[in-house]
């Protein structure tokens, strides 16, 4: 008999009474995990969209007030994208008593998160928005529309356009960046797996979470493939 069809391995990776035992708890952190997953995408997306739009609009002028705007906001997002989630997490969350300012687990999990995907949404959208023709804002000014509603309905739908690929990737690692909630207590689907591995010394709840990380994210992966092939087939 091989090795792959051993007891021991089923039984240390697929053991029945296992997951019949823990699916229960996995489960209900799973849903945690995409109720979370779901609250950051949403955050991030309107934050980076915002600071996009607005680097944007202060980049068309040439004031002194403008370029302090646009530094502020690449320096926000510059910060951003090359601290590490995890510390930002832990300052966050251990720091923040010390200035009276007390956060649970989720709250924190949610707010470093969300800062950081609004990051990497506003360079994504950013990109979209340089590539733009010249004249778009003004050619969409030129047909009576206030430059909000030019931005709205013209340029953004635009920037989004060419830019969803990368927007779908980063959504796809902010999903599994949820895990790192688990470090200050968040009951997120790997920490609730890793508690019920520990209690039951065997690994098979590890794999229950690796078939259900599999189950989430896999269509988010086949959409980004889409979206990568239909970008690339347009002229």
């Amino acid at each position: 008999m091989s090795t792959l069809d051993s007891p021991s391995l089923l039984h240390t990776f697929f053991n029945p009474e296992i997951t019949a035992k823990t699916a229960p708890l996995i489960l209900d952190a799973a849903w945690q995990t995409i109720a979370i997953a779901l609250l950051i995408i949403a955050t991030g997306m309107v934050l980076g969209t915002l600071l996009a739009s607005l680097r944007y609009y202060h980049a068309q002028r040439n004031k002194a007030m403008n370029r302090w705007m646009v530094r502020c906001i690449v320096g926000y997002a510059d910060v951003l994208r090359t601290l590490p989630p995890l510390v930002l997490l832990i300052l966050v969350y251990f720091a923040l008593p010390y200035l009276n300012i007390a956060v649970d687990s989720v709250t924190a999990t949610w707010l470093c998160l969300s800062v950081v995907l609004s990051a990497f949404i506003e360079e994504c959208i950013w990109t979209g928005l340089s590539n733009l023709p010249k004249g778009q804002m003004e050619a969409a000014r030129s047909t009576g529309l206030t430059w909000f509603k030019a931005m709205r309905h013209v340029c953004l739908p635009q920037a989004f356009k060419g830019t969803l690929p990368q927007i779908t990737n980063r959504c796809i690692a902010t999903v599994k960046n949820t895990a790192l909630g688990s470090v200050i207590g968040f009951g997120e689907i790997l920490g609730a797996a890793q508690t019920a591995s520990s209690d039951f010394a065997n690994p098979t709840p590890l794999t229950l979470c690796a078939l259900i990380y599999i189950a989430m994210i896999f269509p988010l992966v086949l959409f980004s493939r889409y979206l990568e092939h239909k970008a690339r087939s347009q002229p």
